[in-house]
């Protein structure tokens, strides 16, 4: 294996992943960088731009940052290995198409400020039910505990809805609690950086590398963070490791996260396991075991609602995904009798 590609978060899995595609003449490299269809990539002759195949544009293959794709010389990415883990949301402005925001990340860091403006529990639901259908382990970043009156509440109410989640409150103008987060690049691991706009994700990275790799902006005077990264950006760090940093994000639309959800809504699961019926929607039901629970306060209805609201969301995506497939079937079906036409149509004769 080599030690270049080590670097970037190569193991030997990876290795015998690849096998196939070098005997086919590529060889490895990691994405670092999207700009549009260009690329920008780190492989063992250091960091390269890259442009798409024709092949993979034709089959919708698009990488993502943080992708390992076999690269044909000079500088064309002819294939892209199988994810290990991939964090993805809905398209903001589509009805119904996923967009991947980090791929193959050990762990996603879910960043959280600790002012009013950004500390949102309801709003870490949905990171964590994301976080863990990717396949990554989640762990929570608190940051700006200086604009805090109370942190130690705060991380009380954090860990209510984070059953099981490290909780990290990291202070970036001082430093306070990056060490902590180290850890989890141990071994050149991938760590990705996810949570809204100006939360200072950019300053964390900057404390991991010891130096100023990221620009940074002050809190504006209505107590929001400015968004300072412009795009997703794979950053190795000099002492091992690397980060996958993102920009803020003003949304998080659910993409397939069923088994995410009921990970973060545990509580909310462990209760409906004991309902009478199996089918229960705690509504109405004889013996819900849920609306036993709301009643007697051993479930917050915040909590519930909350659950509640992204199931709902879940499901219209579900709708919007089953009519997009039998939209692209019936355009497949009428494709293919136009050929048939075609292939039956006589030949016309030539006039004598």
């Amino acid at each position: 294996m080599s030690e270049s590609l080590a670097r970037f978060g190569w193991d030997p899995e990876w290795e015998a992943e690849f096998e196939q595609h070098r005997a086919d003449g590529l060889v490895p490299a990691r994405v670092a960088v999207e700009h549009r269809s260009a690329y920008v990539v780190y492989g063992r002759d250091g960091e390269t731009r890259a442009e798409l195949a024709g092949r993979l544009r034709h089959e919708d293959v698009w990488p993502a940052v943080g992708d390992w794709v076999g690269v044909r010389a000079p500088a064309t990415i002819a294939a892209v290995l199988p994810r290990r883990t991939v964090f993805s949301r809905k398209e903001p402005w589509l009805a119904a198409k996923e967009q991947v925001l980090a791929a193959n990340a050990d762990t996603v860091l879910v960043t959280m400020g600790l002012t009013p403006v950004d500390f949102k529990p309801r709003r870490l639901e949905r990171y964590l039910a994301t976080a863990w259908e990717s396949g990554a382990q989640p762990a929570i970043v608190l940051t700006k505990p200086d604009l805090c009156g109370d942190v130690e509440a705060a991380v009380l109410e954090v860990e209510s809805v984070a059953f099981g989640v490290p909780v990290h409150v990291v202070n970036g103008l001082t430093g306070e609690g990056v060490a902590d987060l180290a850890r989890y690049l141990e071994g050149n691991r991938t760590v990705a950086l996810l949570g809204s706009s100006g939360i200072g994700k950019s300053t964390i990275v900057n404390r991991l590398a010891q130096s100023e790799l990221m620009p940074t902006a002050a809190i504006g005077e209505d107590g929001r963070g400015r968004h300072t990264t412009r795009h997703r950006e794979l950053i190795v760090l000099p002492d091992g490791g690397v980060v996958l940093d993102t920009p803020g994000l003003r949304e998080l639309q659910l993409w397939d996260v069923g088994d995410g959800l009921e990970a973060t809504f545990d509580d909310v699961a462990s209760f409906a396991a004991r309902c009478r019926f199996t089918d229960c929607v705690h509504r109405s039901e004889p013996g819900c075991a849920v609306r036993e629970a709301l009643r007697t306060g051993a479930l917050a209805r915040e909590r519930f609602e909350s659950w509640n609201k992204l199931q709902r969301e879940l499901a219209r995506l579900e709708r919007r995904l089953d009519a997009r497939a039998q939209s692209e079937h019936a355009q497949l079906v009428r494709k293919e009798e136009r050929q048939r036409r075609r292939t039956l149509r006589p030949p016309r004769r030539r006039a004598s």
